[in-house]
């Protein structure tokens, strides 16, 4: 079996790369490189941002907390859904307009531009803050490959990292945005089949052996069985704001997101892009939560060394090789999809606000996508370091930069919006506060009480709104 999944990968790493290289094609200015100089439809974007949101977390990670929590983790499918659904109605025109307006290629480089009293500080702040954190997140993206790997193939999980930073390398290095947009579209279909195709499988399996779904979650556990995970009391709210917290990360903070709203053309292509990313995370979401509850059934608990393997193990459970080998290639679809797009995040964060904008270097279109293109290959080389070298899991790797990231710029972009007192020193104190934040919270027993993904969105809120009393800016103030 693994032969042919072998072959049907290759021929899988073979087209996304080709994609990626005829996109090169393109007359590659810099900011086509950065953010597709407006020429992707809607649709495409908003494929593209649903591959990008979902990575390894949702095939591997959620499935995996699912298969381990039963029927509570419905929760975070809950925040998490809400929360693209909200960006998708009321933020994603807006970052439209705005980009427009300002003539601006990054999520940082337009709070720079809207507080320009203090735009270079707001610069390298944010930009220390997405880079330091999305470098791990990029890690543990390459991290769930090497899983991957190993699952299918019982290959090394170096050997696989390895394989996979070639492969996403090459995407983001030939066509920059361009070329990452075309082939998570490409992508995003292939993890949507994935999720969507295998849950039907498992419940047919099920049915067919005469498997209760009902019996074994009570079998597995005292809680397994309970939407509230068995919680009282006080515990039921903090059950559900730790599972439900992901919603806040969506709203506006996440760059590699808000980078697809920012490059739509008009409001038309973002009708097409709102009907694509609703529809698109309804099904797989629903799709994800079945494949972790099926697992309940088809599993014992314990049966598993790592439960965010659940996923490729029961594609190869449940399928004939040809159609697993489409399958786990979803898997690896999520990985590619979402490591290339942070990398290109990393990569307009230093070439864009850093070198072009806060040092002011002086050069040409040519000059700075090669500079980019530079860019894009040291940060995939960190991230490939950081993944041979990290034991952490994927799902709490993701769980943190989500915090440290959108849980830190959500209130910022939020109060940017729709608070016209929101001030420069106010959106510094959110970005700083939600850093140091993030940082200590999860360095303490803390987390495991309450989630940082929640803390930091309302610590990083209120540090801005108290700063921007205390220090409005001067053109408001007047």
């Amino acid at each position: 079996m693994s032969n042919i999944i072998l072959v049907e990968f290759f021929l899988y790493f073979l087209f996304i790369i080709g994609l990626g290289y005829w996109m090169s094609r393109t007359k590659m200015t810099h900011s086509v490189f950065i953010l597709g100089g407006k020429k992707l439809p809607g649709w495409a974007l908003a494929f593209s941002e649903r591959a990008t949101g979902e990575s390894a977390w949702l095939l591997l990670g959620f499935t995996g907390f699912v298969f381990t929590s039963g029927l509570s983790g419905i929760w975070v499918a809950a925040g998490i859904a809400s929360g693209i659904i909200f960006a998708w109605l009321f933020l994603a025109r807006r970052f439209m307009r705005e980009a427009d307006k300002y003539n601006v290629l990054t999520l940082t480089d337009y709070l720079a531009v809207r507080f320009a009293e203090k735009a270079n500080m707001i610069r390298w702040l944010a930009s220390i803050l997405i880079t330091g954190f999305f470098m791990f997140y990029i890690g543990a993206q390459l991290a769930g490959a090497g899983k991957l790997f190993l699952t299918t193939f019982e290959m090394n999980e170096t050997t696989g990292i390895i394989i996979a930073t070639i492969v996403i390398l090459a995407t983001a290095y030939f066509g920059g945005f361009l070329s990452v947009v075309w082939t998570d579209m490409v992508q995003s279909v292939i993890m949507l089949v994935t999720l969507c195709v295998l849950p039907i499988v498992a419940l047919v399996y099920l049915q067919t052996n005469d498997i209760s779904i009902s019996q074994s979650l009570v079998a597995a556990g005292d809680s397994f069985d309970s939407w509230l995970g068995g919680a009282t009391g006080f515990a039921i709210g903090v059950l559900f704001f730790n599972n439900f917290s992901w919603f806040f990360g969506y709203l506006g903070g996440q760059p590699q997101l808000t980078a697809r709203f920012m490059a739509m053309k008009n409001d038309r292509e973002a009708k097409q892009g709102i009907a694509v990313g609703v529809i698109w995370t309804v099904m797989a979401y629903t799709g994800a939560f079945l494949i972790g509850i099926a697992a309940i059934a088809m599993y014992q608990q314990g049966t598993f060394a790592d439960v965010e393997t659940i996923l490729p193990h029961m594609i190869l459970d449940l399928m004939p090789a040809w159609i697993a080998g489409i399958l786990l290639a979803g898997i690896m679809a999520a990985i590619i999809t979402t490591a290339n797009s942070q990398i290109m995040v990393v990569t307009s964060s230093v070439s864009e606000d850093i070198i072009h904008k806060t040092l002011g270097f002086q050069l040409t279109d040519k000059q700075l996508v090669r500079v980019s293109r530079i860019i894009v290959l040291a940060a995939g080389i960190l991230g490939m370091i950081i993944a041979l070298t990290s034991d952490s899991l994927v799902y709490l790797v993701v769980s943190w930069a989500w915090a440290g990231i959108g849980g830190t710029l959500s209130p910022a972009i939020l109060l940017t919006f729709f608070w016209k007192r929101y001030s420069a020193i106010g959106l510094i104190a959110t970005i700083i506060s939600g850093f140091i934040f993030t940082v200590l919270w999860i360095s303490t027993p803390l987390d495991a009480i309450l989630t940082s993904r929640f803390t930091t969105f309302f610590i990083a809120a209120l540090f801005g709104i108290v700063f921007s009393f205390m220090f409005p800016d001067r053109q408001k103030a007047d």
